[in-house]
């Protein structure tokens, strides 16, 4: 939740090839203070069977940019191990974008909420309401 003082960070994924939110994705969050700063790992959470993150961690005081890194190439070997099992070779190993990092910057007492649009080869974000 976002104060006077921090901003609040929240997202969700939908996996646009199959129409579905994409669940069990890695979400690592990471925040700075200052263009100049070095992000600081805040933590990481999974998403939820809505392609929901619900227990990010809070932004510390004095934030101005943070950034959420998705590990899709998991998700994705997951998906295609799932999917050989009925098909073999539907589509090359691994995923074309291994990680999807997103950087934006925020202002005190803004709630940020940034979907992630996926596929096996390409993504979209935006900020969200």
């Amino acid at each position: 939740m976002s104060t006077d003082t921090t901003a609040s960070v929240s997202t969700h994924i939908l996996d646009t090839s199959i129409g579905r939110p994409a669940a069990s994705v890695t979400v690592s969050l990471a925040a700075r203070s200052g263009g100049d700063a070095p992000y600081v790992t805040l933590g990481a959470s999974a998403t939820d069977a809505d392609g929901r993150c619900k227990d990010l961690p809070a932004l510390p005081e004095g934030t101005t940019h943070v950034r959420l890194e998705f590990d899709t190439e998991t998700y994705f070997s997951k998906k295609q191990a799932e999917a050989q099992q009925d098909a073999p070779r539907v589509r090359d190993s691994g995923a074309f974008f291994p990680e999807v990092t997103i950087a934006f910057a925020v202002v005190p007492g803004e709630h940020y909420h940034v979907p992630l649009l996926l596929n096996p080869f390409g993504y979209s974000v935006y900020r969200g309401s």
